[in-house]
């Protein structure tokens, strides 16, 4: 071959694996990635791990959303609800789709001590927010070769994290210690309860109790929530927060509102365990405080057995 043909060459090779590492390091929804500035927390022993996760039909089913110990579902743009799930006690192989993050989530996860995130990317004006919040954010940018791009599915549906790949060691203990939770006798009294729908304006959230594997079975927008394997993703305790949701100062590239979640404050909420509903309140006093979960007489409401799912209900 010639000189010119080897030069010639080396340049096709060069453009193929520059578009290569672009596509794996992209956000795929609109969103800009990460800078790759380190983070002055990044190689830190986190407490848990936070992944920002798809939630419409097109990136369904989840994988590794069955081990999540926390399990959170906000509003996002167009009346959609997206998930944020937190792995403490175990880690599975690999978790996703992966998704960009909101403001919301910066204020939500402050209430663990040092939490790692990862995320696909996010709106342009929110990543030095991201940047200058208290926790470690790993996406593909910083991480590329814990990220992979599923062929099963389109993009943006198809990013998935490889969680032994990033700077996060699981502590084994559960993520609700982190929330001044724990399991314990549910408090007296409740109703029976057989479902409970949370709605968005776009999206909807069902769980039946079912009494043969005590849990709550979650179905998405009216469709069972199943693992990868087929198998039906459960919840051992569900609380529906009622919050405020407002206008952000974030749009993303379609023009549409990113929704704030305010999870600070305090509100009515309601508890599902053991096939009954538990009337409850929530209050946490700043951005730093647990929220914690009482009775209307005052009694801390502890868990059932298996994981937590708290979904963000809109007020009114």
């Amino acid at each position: 071959m010639s000189a010119a043909g080897v030069k010639n060459r080396a340049a096709v090779l060069f453009a193929v694996l520059v578009l290569a590492v672009t596509a794996a390091c992209t956000g795929g929804d609109g969103s800009e990635p990460s800078s790759t500035s380190s983070s002055p927390r990044t190689g830190g022993s986190a407490d848990v791990l936070a992944v920002k996760i798809d939630n419409v039909a097109p990136a369904r089913p989840h994988t590794g959303l069955e081990q999540a110990d926390v399990v959170y579902v906000e509003q996002v743009e167009a009346g959609l609800s997206r998930i944020l799930a937190v792995y403490s006690s175990g880690l599975p192989p690999v978790i996703g789709p992966v998704r960009s993050a909101r403001e919301t989530d910066l204020e939500l996860l402050r209430q663990f001590d040092r939490p790692t995130l990862a995320f696909s990317g996010a709106q342009s004006r929110l990543l030095p927010v991201i940047d200058r919040a208290p926790l470690d954010p790993v996406p593909p940018s910083r991480a590329p070769q814990a990220y992979f791009r599923g062929p099963d599915r389109p993009a943006p549906h198809n990013l998935y994290l490889r969680p032994e790949r990033i700077p996060f060691t699981a502590s084994g203990v559960n993520a609700v210690a982190e929330l001044g939770l724990k399991v314990g006798a549910p408090p007296p009294g409740g109703e029976p309860e057989d479902s409970r729908t949370v709605r968005y304006p776009s999206a909807s959230v069902t769980f039946t109790w079912a009494a043969d594997g005590e849990q709550w079975l979650v179905s998405l927008d009216g469709s069972p929530a199943r693992t990868a394997e087929g198998e039906r993703i459960g919840a051992g305790t569900v609380v529906v927060q009622d919050v405020d949701v407002r206008e952000s100062d974030f749009r993303d590239r379609s023009g549409n509102n990113t929704p704030f979640t305010e999870t600070v404050g305090s509100g009515d909420a309601v508890v599902l365990r053991d096939g009954r509903a538990y009337d409850a309140r929530w209050s946490r006093n700043s951005a730093d405080a647990d929220t914690v979960f009482s009775t209307p007489e005052g009694r801390r409401v502890d868990l059932a057995d298996g994981p937590l799912w708290i979904l963000y209900a809109p007020r009114g």
